[in-house]
């Protein structure tokens, strides 16, 4: 029972990205060694990533870090029989061993955001932490893709690409904004309400992560539904847009959304490593540095491949209430991203 169930969830996690045939073919037994590291592995986040990271074929080396609890951590998920060896860091003095060599570094670090927290709240701790990591990463593996979770994204972001900048390690390719829990929202919230079978589902989410920046295209969804009226599309996008309220207020004081950041942040990884492998045709959403907009950074589309970026595709056609909704968000957008700029260069 227990060997079908793990299986199965290995099998899901393969699947779970766009351009299936070629994809669930690549196998482990060919998949070259990858080094994985998992930075805030002990948090509400990390511990349910670092399990699922611990599942996937493609990690050959699991490395978590926090800044305390992660010996524990590492023992627990270094006992699953699946390929990747773990190993656990703790504090400050171990976060270069636990960089060095990484070929993929996920940052889901942090405080996790509150009943009552703005994202002005995350952004006042949450900075700094992401600062000194991503000053870390700049040192010691300067060539690893960077997955940024923590929150607020429309902020984070930006102060990795400043740090990496003055360190002079930046690659406008390595550096992501895992927005993708926006679209396993959207897929999810858009499936029940169409009453389509939500495996085959795919909606592109754009813009930022926070709020009205989530503007899921939802008539670029496939398979397109018509029997959706324009009132359930605007209860659609809000709710997409409040998913981690949702979480938060349901969970009432004990947590934020862990589980399913969890989820989503490893579907992203096992994309990157998919690109990083070669694998052909892995297009996944993420907050990059763009030319979509005026802005220096937006969610799109984003081809992925041995470099990282290997293509930021555009938004595609837009319906008027996407265009509305595009026009709302890029003013808050530009605000958040100047908040993360002024941040790493001022402090």
């Amino acid at each position: 029972m227990r060997t079908a169930m793990l299986k199965s969830i290995q099998s899901s996690l393969q699947k779970s990205s766009s351009s299936t045939l070629l994809r669930r073919s690549y196998s482990s037994e060919s998949a070259p060694e990858r080094k994985v590291v998992v930075l805030g592995a002990a948090g509400g986040i990390g511990q349910p990533l670092s399990l699922l990271m611990k599942l996937n074929p493609l990690v050959s080396s699991l490395s978590l870090y926090d800044i305390a609890g992660t010996p524990g951590v590492a023992a627990d998920v270094s006992h699953i029989n699946t390929r990747s060896e773990v190993v656990g860091y703790m504090g400050d003095e171990n976060l270069g061993k636990a960089l060095e060599g990484a070929d993929v570094v996920i940052i889901p670090a942090g405080v996790p955001r509150k009943p009552g927290m703005t994202r002005d709240d995350l952004f006042n701790i949450n900075a700094g932490i992401v600062k000194g990591l991503c000053t870390a990463i700049a040192k010691y593996c300067p060539h690893a893709l960077v997955n940024m979770i923590s929150n607020p994204v429309n902020s984070t972001v930006p102060i990795a690409a400043e740090v990496f900048k003055k360190a002079g390690t930046y690659d406008e390719r390595r550096l992501f904004g895992v927005t993708t829990l926006d679209v396993v929202r959207a897929k999810t919230f858009y499936a029940g309400k169409a009453k389509v079978p939500v495996a085959g589902v795919n909606v592109p989410v754009v813009g930022g992560h926070a709020g009205v920046t989530i503007l899921p295209l939802f008539s670029q969804a496939t398979p397109q539904a018509n029997n959706l009226s324009q009132d359930e599309i605007v209860a659609l996008t809000k709710r997409t847009q409040d998913g981690g309220t949702e979480v938060v207020e349901a969970k009432a004081g004990k947590g934020s959304a862990t589980l399913s950041m969890a989820y989503a942040g490893a579907i992203f990884a096992d994309a990157c490593l998919k690109g990083l492998n070669g694998v052909p045709d892995v297009v996944e959403c993420s907050f990059v540095q763009s030319n979509v907009t005026e802005l220096p950074f937006f969610a799109s589309k984003v081809r992925l491949g041995k470099n990282g970026v290997e293509e930021v595709l555009g938004l595609g056609s837009l319906n008027d209430y996407e265009k509305q909704g595009l026009e709302i968000l890029l003013p808050e957008l530009k605000s958040s991203i100047a908040k993360g700029i002024n941040f790493a260069n001022q402090s």
